[in-house]
């Protein structure tokens, strides 16, 4: 007999009464059956029959299950609202789509579905690279290659100032570096001028981006190559390598001059030192010539022929002392050299080295030794301060 056949209410899984198919139970129902079950477990006693109508436990019961649905789903919110911002960054809060503030780095909460976090890294220096093919104030072209670095220093500015910061700093750094290269001649790109272009595209790029307050700094700005087209290209490696050598053979030529400016120097000082040792020597010769002058003069007045004679007989040792002499037997009419030519070729060379040290010699010194030295003079000095005393 099947379970929907009348009469079989003992295999009826919806328990309906007197035999007849009446559809499924009222939820009313299920959950006062549901009340007594849970009843029975915590010791609490039904009466066994339903009554048909709802009963008040089971009105609890459904209010307690769905105050447990609002504390689990009120947890679940409460725990979905936490996030963390690393120490990089800052938090630029967004509550309903409009800027509500900026948070700092840790663990913070928000009204989720409310609020939107957009993170923003602070201390990160980013790159940005510039290049491409431009014209030169001298009508050439040239390819020139740029990078800069920069990091933001404002989050609300980098983020509502304008639609994509960095993407308008890119369009400001394709700007400032065109307008400098146009204000610049090819030479001073790819030789001297590099560093000059490096800090105009600096500056330019500084006065395009301060209107927009994008948020952010540069940091550095780094010229990374310059070079012509290809078809050109050997032409101006030739012309680059001529200025190259031009500036060593500058680097040469004032380094000779710093080598041989001291040298020259030092020759001047050395001759000026020489004129002014030659001076004081002439004058104190002239001096000693003075003081001998004013010794031979009262000699003179005293005896004018022996003071003569013995002057002319200084001069004569002077004049002969340098020459080589030759003795000839006059009287006895043979002309036999008493000196043999050996002895007269050795006396002739220690003539010729006496008068060099003889004339490093004052000259009083000179002519005092040049009286002295002779003995026939010697005995004429005796013999004049004899007659004179």
């Amino acid at each position: 007999m099947a379970w929907n056949e009348p009469g079989n209410n003992d295999k009826d899984p919806w328990k309906n009464k007197g035999g007849k198919n009446q559809g499924p139970p009222d939820l009313d129902e299920l959950l006062n059956d549901l009340g007594k079950k849970v009843t029975g477990i915590f010791g609490g006693k039904g009466n066994g029959k339903s009554t048909g109508g709802s009963s008040p436990f089971g009105k609890k019961f459904s209010s307690i299950g769905i105050s447990l649905v609002l504390i689990i789903a009120i947890v679940v919110y409460a725990f979905s609202g936490f996030y963390t911002i690393k120490e990089a960054e800052r938090g630029i809060v967004l509550r309903f789509g409009q800027y509500s503030g900026t948070v700092d780095p840790g663990i913070n909460w928000k009204w989720t579905f409310i609020d939107r976090i957009i993170p923003v890294d602070m201390q990160s220096t980013r790159n940005l690279p510039s290049s491409g093919f431009m014209l030169t104030q001298d009508e050439n072209v040239v390819r020139v290659e740029m990078q800069i670095q920069y990091r933001v220093v404002s989050a609300r500015d980098y983020v509502f100032s304008v639609t994509n910061a960095d993407d308008s700093l890119s369009q400001s750094l394709d700007s400032a570096l065109r307008y400098v290269v146009g204000h610049a001649t090819m030479d001073d790109i790819l030789t001297s001028g590099r560093e000059q272009i490096r800090q105009s595209v600096w500056q330019e790029l500084e006065k395009i981006i301060t209107p927009y307050n994008l948020g952010l700094i540069v940091v550095d700005v780094n010229f990374k190559d310059a070079r012509p087209p290809n078809e050109v290209k050997d032409a101006f490696d030739d012309a680059i390598s001529a200025q190259e050598d031009e500036v060593r053979f500058l680097r040469e030529a004032e380094a000779y001059a710093r080598g041989i400016e001291p040298r020259a120097r030092g020759r001047v000082k050395r001759i000026e030192q020489e004129a002014l040792a030659y001076k004081e020597r002439t004058v104190l010769e002239a001096e000693g010539e003075v003081a001998r002058f004013n010794k031979i003069l009262p000699e003179y007045q005293a005896a004018p022929e022996v003071t003569r004679q013995r002057l002319y007989i200084a001069t004569m040792e002077k004049v002969y002392s340098n020459t080589s002499k030759v003795m000839v037997d006059v009287e006895g009419g043979n002309n036999m050299m008493y000196l043999p030519l050996d002895k007269m070729m050795q006396q002739s060379s220690t003539n010729r080295a006496a008068p060099q040290a003889y004339s490093q010699l004052p000259q009083s010194t000179q002519q005092n030794s040049s009286i002295n030295s002779s003995p026939s003079n010697s005995g004429r000095s005796d013999r004049f301060n004899s007659g004179r005393n």
